[in-house]
């Protein structure tokens, strides 16, 4: 079996546990392959945002690569949190980086669901530039600009004043 997604990685291509990664190369795993932070084998996402939800891009810097799962692939769906497509494999082959300006362009041209956007904008810190690409592209939407507001700008306040109730 072979899968095509994403991964996330600490800088440097490290993962959570310290393992080095590198592009072009393949890695494989033994034992019976599972999910979470005692599981085995090698995560990765079909969607690039859910990537972030396994490292702090707010306040520290991620790396994210191209990969391809192959041979034994377990798929995982966080329904109620709204994850899909979530893989463990048995190998997997790190494909190609994801540089930053191709990361934030992706969001401004290609992946344009109203919620994979506020998923990357609540879990990618963007520069004060790129807020405002994102604030021209998605104007027309409340729900993505509050979402800058709340998480990009630190205005704790804006879902207060939008669902607040008026006192009689």
């Amino acid at each position: 079996m072979e899968v095509k997604g994403y991964k996330a990685f600490n800088k440097g291509l490290t993962n959570r546990y310290g393992r080095k990664f590198e592009l072009g190369k393949k890695y494989s795993t033994t034992g019976e392959i599972s999910f979470g932070n005692d599981g085995n084998g090698f995560h990765f996402c079909k969607n690039i945002e859910d990537t972030l939800r396994y490292f702090d891009a707010i306040d520290g810097e991620v790396e994210i690569a191209e990969v391809t799962g192959l041979d034994e692939i377990v798929t995982k769906e966080d329904e109620y949190n709204g994850y899909y497509d979530m893989y463990v494999a048995k190998t997997i082959i790190i494909n190609n980086k994801i540089e930053r300006k191709k990361l934030v362009n992706m969001f401004l041209t290609t992946i344009t669901s109203e919620p994979r956007v506020i998923r990357f904008i609540q879990l990618f810190k963007l520069t004060e530039k790129e807020i405002e690409m994102f604030k021209l592209k998605y104007a027309s939407s409340i729900s993505i600009m509050d979402a800058i507001a709340y998480y990009q700008e630190d205005k704790k306040d804006v879902y207060e004043k939008r669902h607040k109730v008026k006192e009689k």
